[in-house]
């Protein structure tokens, strides 16, 4: 449903590009907006049906897992009956016009109003319910207890209950998310699949590259850092800083601007950490997609807190990672509820050895004191505490990078992964009787 900005995208992208290895042809359909979030140049190279919101398109622009004020997606908890009815049907519409009534399976990302128009449109069609981990956070918050904003948090409960319940088996992340599922969805262990995200390892490996070349360019010659109601690439730096940069150490945080990234600590564990480290060192903050925040924007952070060597390079395309990774020596995601974290095995795949929270994806991928570092959530101390170590031993952050370089290749490929899915959906196209002579597709 969601114009490819995140995680799930980038999923969705790799394992349509792997399933016609294990006998699957697909259509991927997708929302799409223009620039940043194209789904034609997105997806280019695969069978594309993009779904343009509004104003470019008919579909209303689609709610989020996420409550950020003034978004123009709104949370879902709070979209009335009316609203949602009218997601349903332009989805339906979507969904038909893709041609989602003659495949075999359907493969849907995410429990949203698409799952209600495929009841609709393709009621005998298999369908396996892919989870990404942010709709659990948003069902966990409901159960919890809604802020009073959530208007319809119940009915939307209700609803993702029975589209997880009608689904033929639902993909999970992680083991750590089964328990989770049964207990706010309702679908036994027995229904769920583990299909960890993986990583292009064609892509995603070491490579050579000249670091000044690549900080000059992308923090001062062509920026793309933007702050609080400026536009992007209003954020630069001067080529003598950029330089600087590439001189020393390099840590990489790679994100959106959410609240569950936890970027203001990590800001000020860096300024815990300044005083501690032997060398200079920078913090680069990658990600933001233009004009979205929650909480305490990081250049208001670093205005506020005075920080040194903290640079945002703003948002960039995914292909164009390995080469951040390539120019860096580190790299910490600090989210707290983390479902999986793909960042953090393609950093490790580039032999970049991250620095993660102990708590959900993250404490499954890292092996603290092997791989990398693991912290306890929200703690800053121990943040700067892990940074100042990566940073001052080179030796030990080049072991802890070899480590994590062999095992993303021994673990992650996305051809793994996929012939894990293709099983999947081997298993939910036997509920349907194939056309003589037909080849599976998936939608």
């Amino acid at each position: 449903m969601f114009f490819p900005r995140g995680g799930s995208a980038t999923v969705a992208r790799a394992l349509a590009r792997e399933l016609p290895a294990h006998g699957w042809s697909s259509r991927t359909v997708s929302g799409s907006v223009p620039g940043h979030g194209d789904a034609d140049a997105f997806y280019g190279d695969l069978d594309v049906h993009a779904a343009w919101f509004e104003p470019t398109g008919d579909l209303p622009m689609h709610p989020s897992y996420e409550d950020r004020a003034n978004a123009p997606d709104a949370v879902f908890a709070a979209i009335d009956d009316l609203a949602y009815e009218r997601h349903v049907r332009a989805w339906s519409r979507q969904l038909y016009e893709a041609g989602a009534p003659d495949a075999d399976v359907l493969h849907l990302h995410h429990l949203t109003p698409i799952n209600e128009a495929a009841a609709r449109v393709a009621p005998d069609v298999p369908v396996v319910g892919h989870l990404h981990g942010t709709e659990l956070l948003m069902l966990e918050a409901i159960a919890e207890g809604p802020p009073p904003t959530w208007t319809h948090a119940a009915a939307w409960a209700k609803r993702m209950r029975a589209w997880a319940q009608r689904c033929h088996t639902l993909v999970v992340l992680s083991p750590s998310q089964v328990p989770r599922v049964e207990r706010v969805l309702g679908v036994g262990a027995d229904r769920c699949v583990v299909v960890p995200n993986g990583v292009d390892l064609a892509r995603f490996d070491r490579v050579g590259i000249d670091r000044a070349e690549h900080w000059v360019r992308h923090l001062a010659d062509e920026p793309r850092g933007w702050g609080p109601g400026t536009a992007e690439g209003d954020i630069s730096y001067t080529r003598a800083e950029a330089e600087r940069v590439a001189a020393y150490p390099v840590v990489l945080y790679v994100g959106r601007f959410t609240a569950v990234k936890r970027l203001p600590v990590l800001i000020r564990a860096w300024e815990r950490a300044q005083a501690r480290l032997p060398t200079p060192a920078s913090l680069v903050i990658v990600g933001g997609h233009p004009g979205e925040w929650e909480g305490e924007h990081p250049a208001d952070v670093v205005a506020a807190t005075g920080v040194r060597n903290v640079f945002l390079a703003g948002w960039h395309a995914h292909e164009t990672l390995p080469e951040f990774l390539a120019a860096s020596d580190v790299h910490v995601l600090p989210s707290v509820r983390e479902q999986f974290g793909a960042v953090i095995v393609e950093a490790m795949a580039c032999g970049v050895p991250p620095i993660a929270v102990d708590r959900f994806g993250p404490a499954e991928i890292v092996e603290a004191g092997r791989t990398g570092w693991l912290v306890e959530p929200d703690d800053e101390a121990a943040l700067a505490d892990a940074l100042v170590e990566a940073v001052s031993d080179g030796a030990e952050r080049r072991r802890r990078g070899d480590a994590a370089y062999a095992t993303a290749h021994a673990r992650y490929g996305w051809p793994a992964m996929a012939a894990r899915l293709a099983a999947v959906l081997e298993d939910a196209a036997d509920a349907r009787v194939d056309p003589v002579g037909s080849a599976p597709q998936a939608a």
